[in-house]
């Protein structure tokens, strides 16, 4: 029989493939170890993100109505509710195996005001100052120690090469701007109230605060009660004082011409419609002012009842700066929109006791459309946004 022999050098190959194969599997381990935990820190920052843009959004809500001279809450006010609001949103969102997300409301939580800056074209943020319109919203994954919710990310194998935990901080930050227009959108009215009042007498009682201030607008149960609040009123109904012409305010025919008695009933109810924008272009552009459109001088007793039922309800008004033509071919140059509420309606008996009292009041809608211009105290609001 022949004798196989095993040399030295074969024996010398086995134990080196034995080493390589070894040293394969652990480095195989390692880069599985790494992915594992690479992707579990990955997965949490898009958690933590997800849930930080929510809960800078939630914030601002709470702003919108802390926004102008109607405004239904306090500065104050508006911030603490958008603090827990922030909080609150937070804690329904998971992070990391956590069920709830934790965010401080006063560590986490940070409000000021947003501008936009026309000679250098930007937005400029001023943080701590109001009117807020402006949140940013802190998410961690980075508190030594803490049982809140927000300690570190505990991983799965790099403490194999001594690390533990991962420290996560994502941050959100969500704005309102102004609009500078609405749109259509199939099924969605615009609040826009067909009756033009003249700017002189809007920013002389208003905007400059020479007006009343008999009524008070509570948001809760939509409540209007006799006393101040803060927010000057003015009466649209078509009368004036010896400085202050009327200036034939009266109602105006947004969408088809010559809008029948039905039809400015309906807007007063309901705002506009997809017909009516259709033929305003499919859009009512406030950046693009002036604009020319018809209407009849006075306010018409038929219209109390859909004028009362709309009371505490935002809507946006037509300012005009002049008016040629009498009675119903009178024609109004419209060059603002302004949000009003109204808040009382008499209609019948003498001239002298006619009114239609509005204030100034916070107005947003999914047709607004945001745009890069100065934000006023009586701007109209774009719906709220991310800001990066």
């Amino acid at each position: 029989m022949k004798r196989t022999h095993i040399t030295p050098q074969s024996q010398d190959r086995k134990g080196n493939g034995l080493v390589l194969a070894a040293a394969s599997l652990i480095m195989l381990f390692g880069f599985t170890a790494f992915a594992v935990d690479v992707g579990y820190i990955t997965m949490t920052k898009a958690e933590l993100q997800k849930t930080a843009d929510a809960a800078a959004m939630a914030a601002v809500i709470e702003l919108y109505e802390g926004w102008g001279a109607g405004a239904t809450l306090t500065q104050a006010e508006a911030e603490a509710a958008a603090r827990q609001a922030a909080a609150d949103v937070a804690s329904f969102n998971r992070s990391g195996g956590n069920a709830s997300t934790y965010v401080d409301p006063q560590r986490d939580v940070r409000l000021g005001n947003i501008q936009w800056n026309a000679a250098t074209s930007t937005w400029v943020k001023t943080w701590d100052v109001q009117p807020y319109n402006l949140v940013q919203v802190t998410v961690r994954r980075d508190q030594a120690g803490s049982s809140l919710g927000d300690a570190p990310l505990d991983l799965f194998f790099a403490k194999m090469i001594g690390t533990d935990q991962a420290n996560l901080v994502e941050t959100a930050m969500s704005a309102i701007r102004p609009g500078v227009g609405v749109r259509k959108i199939p099924g969605v009215n615009v609040g826009v109230l067909p009756i033009a009042v003249d700017i002189q007498s809007w920013n002389h009682e208003v905007v400059n605060k020479n007006g009343t201030d008999m009524y008070t607008y509570t948001e809760a149960g939509n409540v209007i009660s006799t006393g101040p609040d803060g927010a000057f009123e003015m009466s649209i109904y078509p009368t004036g004082k010896a400085n202050l012409p009327p200036g034939n305010r009266g109602t105006v025919d947004f969408g088809s011409a010559n809008n029948s008695t039905a039809d400015i009933s309906r807007q007063i109810l309901y705002g506009l419609n997809e017909d009516d924008l259709e033929e305003l272009g499919g859009e009512l552009r406030f950046d693009e002012l002036p604009m020319i459109i018809n209407g009849d001088t006075g306010l018409s007793a038929g219209i109390k009842d859909e004028l009362d039922a709309i009371k505490g309800q935002p809507r946006l008004m037509p300012l005009f700066d002049t008016v040629s033509g009498p009675g119903n071919n009178a024609m109004y140059r419209i060059v603002k929109f302004v949000p009003i509420r109204i808040l009382y309606v008499k209609l019948t008996g003498k001239p002298a006791d006619k009114k239609v009292i509005v204030q100034m009041a916070p107005y947003t809608d999914p047709t607004v459309i945001s745009g890069e211009t100065e934000i006023e105290e009586d701007s109209i609001l774009a719906p709220l946004g991310l800001v990066r």
